[in-house]
């Protein structure tokens, strides 16, 4: 068995869930999801007024956080807080680890910056325009799956940084490496790309989103707990959180993931395998426990997904809307 833990779902999430599930978790690996679309572009940004920055604007305070208690509890850390400078952030974490006293072995994951290989002629898919009708460029990151993982894993690495990997993967790579599954094996990289979406959100499955007063309560949201997946060989998968924290994980809010950023469950496509999400099969064994199984999988897609930035000029807006007949319940409990 393996288990994963599931310590941020965006860039700017809290910092304590994860040094909950690193302290009191018992876990094997530690995963920070906290990249997206806007964030690497801005990270791009960043990256060209200072060459020297670029990663996660969070790097430094979750792992003046987290290292001495990784290292203490030997848990090995996965995230995606390379954003556009892997190679940077990997430095700025020797460095913290030096001045915290903690020996660490960091590895950083590259390769997915394709800004100066992309054809300005190929059309966008969302507009189906060339990408030069769009003006100023500003990045262009291609989406890496496991293959670019496995290495850094293999190396002994206790942190794993990378720039822009497909969500589910930064939760695969380790079954792989741990299990020694084939990469052709689509059926088993398929159930821990579906437990890795579950996983991805952070407290999504154990109520964030779900949250509705009155409908659908949750209980202590304001300390929601953040889940780990125990991972048998086969992929199969009990998600669950840390005793006494908030939140619930339960059918409902495992369903309302399982279909989070899904346009088609038939053929959910990563670069490691096009997944098909009808098949998954889940049971509640447990108060707040979950077993996943039964997704079954094709061989991946023969081409990457590229996220594309562009200057597009300045815009300035704020506001959080809530929808649907408890529209003011619910905007009252995010107050």
């Amino acid at each position: 068995m393996i288990r994963i833990g599931s310590g941020a779902g965006f860039s700017g999430d809290r910092l304590e869930p994860a040094v909950v599930l690193a302290e009191n978790g018992q876990l094997d690996y530690l995963v920070l999801e906290c990249l997206a679309e806007r964030t690497i572009a801005l990270a791009q940004k960043r990256k060209l007024q200072n060459p020297s920055l670029g990663y996660d604007a969070l790097l430094e305070k979750r792992m003046e956080l987290l290292l001495p208690v990784i290292s203490k509890n030997k848990v090995r850390l996965i995230t995606n807080m390379g954003a556009a400078n892997p190679i940077g952030a990997a430095e700025k974490i020797v460095e913290l680890a030096r001045k915290l006293g903690v020996s660490v072995k960091v590895a950083a994951v590259t390769g997915d910056d394709v800004y100066h290989s992309i054809d300005l002629e190929e059309n966008a898919l969302e507009v189906d325009e060339p990408l030069s009708s769009f003006g100023q460029l500003i990045s262009a990151n291609a989406y890496l799956g496991v293959k670019a993982i496995l290495p850094a894993l293999e190396s002994g690495a206790d942190v794993i940084i990378t720039g822009r990997v497909a969500d589910p993967s930064l939760f695969v790579a380790p079954m792989i490496h741990h299990y020694g599954w084939s990469l052709d094996d689509a059926n088993r990289i398929a159930q821990g790309t579906v437990v890795g979406h579950l996983l991805e959100c952070g407290s999504q499955i154990c109520g964030g989103y779900f949250a509705d007063p009155g409908k659908k309560d949750v209980p202590n949201f304001a300390y929601l707990g953040f889940p780990y997946a125990d991972v048998d060989c086969d992929g199969t998968a009990i998600i669950s959180k840390v005793q006494g924290t908030g939140g619930i994980i339960s059918l409902a809010t495992a369903k309302e993931q399982l279909l989070y950023e899904v346009t088609n469950p038939n053929e959910y496509m990563t670069p490691d395998v096009i997944a098909d999400f009808t098949t998954v099969r889940l049971r509640e064994i447990a108060p707040d426990t979950i077993e996943v199984s039964g997704c079954t999988g094709k061989k991946k897609p023969d081409t990457l997904k590229v996220s594309v930035g562009y200057h597009a000029g300045y815009i300035g807006e704020g506001e959080i809307s809530y929808a649907g007949m408890n529209a003011l319940g619910r905007a009252k409990l995010a107050g």
